[in-house]
């Protein structure tokens, strides 16, 4: 299993406002930094990988539900 970290910070950041020609260079710059993130993510699941994208604070959570979910399919 392959467990990616959403960067909470940077999601923040997406909620502030843009005030600036350059806010909104880096508001792109990061919504491409998240959406190829996931797509790795998605990548990966199609290649058979387990992959978790998840906050920090859910890791046990989410860590732990994918498990049952592997667990139920037989795969274990």
């Amino acid at each position: 299993m392959t467990v990616f970290f959403e960067n909470i910070e940077l999601s923040e950041e997406l909620h502030k406002p843009t005030r600036k020609l350059w806010d909104i260079y880096y508001k792109t710059t990061l919504e491409k930094y998240i959406y190829e993130k996931r797509e790795i993510v998605k990548e990966l699941n199609r290649y058979g990988i387990t992959t978790i994208l998840t906050s920090p604070e859910n890791l046990t959570v989410d860590s732990v539900n994918k498990y049952l979910e592997i667990k139920s399919r037989g795969l274990l």
